[in-house]
């Protein structure tokens, strides 16, 4: 074999290689699997009152845990109870299996066995089931697009859909509304 030859094949097999090694490198990788996203921050067992825009109380909240959702500034909930004031200091209390507030506390949306109970001591004691509410704190507004049912002493309403002016004690079924009447004796 010719000298000549044989540095031919080695350098072709060369560049054959080298050629293979810059073809793999310019492939995109793998890709990585993501790491879960975790939250600023964590809150377990407390209390947080939130202020309206003019100083007074919004809501209060309890709950086991609280969340910042990761990548935004939203709170996800665990088993909230929030506290709501009325005009005359009293309290609506509202409990779920889950919650969510949106950035700057103007929306809060609850999911799951949903309860709301009229302040202690109301002229017609009211209670609120559904599986679906949303709360604008700042309008003293409730809505819900669930079916919803609303006991007070001797009436129960069904229907679907609500609107709720919290604030003026007024309640509003949407469609498929039905009454139960059972007056006193």
């Amino acid at each position: 074999m010719n000298w000549r030859l044989a540095l031919i094949l080695v350098l072709f097999a060369g560049a054959l290689l080298s050629g293979w090694f810059a073809w793999r490198a310019h492939q995109p990788d793998a890709p990585e699997t993501a790491a879960e996203a975790r939250s600023d921050f964590i809150l377990r067992d407390f209390e947080v009152v939130t202020l309206d825009s003019d100083g007074q109380e919004s809501f209060s909240l309890r709950a086991p845990e609280l969340r910042q959702t990761p990548g935004a500034r939203t709170l996800e909930l665990v088993t909230p109870l929030f506290l709501m004031p009325d005009e005359h200091g009293s309290r609506w209390e509202v409990r779920s299996r889950t919650g969510w507030v949106n950035e700057k506390s103007t929306l809060v949306k609850l999911h799951g066995d949903v309860v709301a109970d009229s302040p202690m001591g109301a002229s017609r004691p009211t209670v609120l089931r559904t599986e679906q509410l949303d709360i604008h704190p700042d309008d003293d507004r409730a809505t819900s697009a669930a079916a919803v049912t609303i006991t007070s002493p001797g009436t129960t309403m069904r229907g679907t859909g609500m609107e709720a002016d919290l604030a003026g004690k007024r309640i509003q079924l949407l469609s498929n509304v039905s009454l139960t009447n059972d007056p006193k004796r």
